[in-house]
């Protein structure tokens, strides 16, 4: 009989059955970190299929409930979920508050709640809740000297976010979501039937080449807020900055064809972005 997966073993199934870019991240981690941020991403991973795989709003929103509630067992020493208990093991190393976590839950519960952002500074929110604090806790996590550290992570986060919003405005408008912001829809003349009905226009192809620009801001942001005696122990944030900027630029040259496709880099060529990056340092 095969035995049951241990926490652990839970979480690196779910990081890597997942084939999320920051899979490939983690690799060279020394195993303490890679154990922490594993737990961090599985976590990430289970309350966002809550929200993405269960097709009762209702359902979702119960289970959400369950989760921050899992999160008061988990701070008293009591966790029930594989995810949590595996947290539980990697706390009394790293700092992973509370209050962060259950921000993480606000932002899957924004996606209950709301289907359009009108501007981007209410998506900016968004991005904040469910990319930048998950950004702060993976900072703590690899480990940094100077606070200037963390506002590289945030800043990285909300890149990473606005990445996956534009890979993904063809699977998500089938899901009936669109997280462009509406008055730049109006600006491009691009309307919410265009993008629910995959209608690729010429407009469209400008909208999403101003929503890569802003994408790249953010990456050049991070990137120059990064201390340089923090470089080597946030190198799996620049591993991922490689690959996420690698993917914006296939988008671009494809014509950002992102309403009937999904763009994505070959396993082989993230590993090779992956281990390039982390020798460089």
């Amino acid at each position: 009989m095969k035995r049951p997966m241990t926490p652990e073993e839970y979480c690196q199934d779910k990081a890597a059955s997942s084939g999320s870019s920051f899979y490939y991240s983690f690799l060279f981690l020394p195993a303490n970190r890679r154990r922490a941020i594993t737990a961090l991403y599985a976590f990430c991973r289970e309350v966002d299929d809550v929200v993405d795989e269960c097709k009762d709003p209702q359902v979702a929103a119960n289970k959400l409930v369950w989760w921050r509630q899992e999160l008061d067992r988990l701070y008293a020493g009591q966790p029930q979920h594989p995810v949590t208990q595996a947290l539980q093991a990697v706390l009394p190393e790293f700092s992973l508050p509370q209050e962060q976590l259950l921000e993480i839950i606000d932002g899957m519960e924004m996606d209950l709640q709301q289907t359009r952002y009108l501007d981007f500074t209410a998506l900016s929110l968004y991005c904040y809740r469910v990319a930048s604090v998950v950004g702060l806790l993976a900072a703590e996590i690899f480990g940094y000297t100077d606070r200037q550290t963390l506002k590289y992570a945030h800043d990285l986060g909300m890149a990473f976010q606005l990445t996956n919003i534009i890979r993904d405005v063809g699977e998500d408008a089938r899901r009936g979501r669109i997280y462009l912001p509406m008055d730049e829809l109006k600006r491009f003349n691009v309307t919410v039937a265009d993008i629910l009905d995959a209608r690729q226009s010429e407009n469209f192809q400008k909208l999403m080449e101003s929503q890569i620009e802003r994408a790249e801001r953010y990456y050049a942001q991070a990137l120059s807020q990064l201390p340089v005696v923090d470089r080597k122990a946030q190198r799996p944030g620049l591993v991922m900055a490689a690959i996420y900027r690698a993917l914006l630029e296939e988008i671009k040259r494809d014509g950002c064809q992102v309403l009937r496709q999904r763009t994505s880099l070959t396993p082989l060529r993230k590993l090779w972005l992956a281990w390039r990056t982390w020798v460089k340092g």
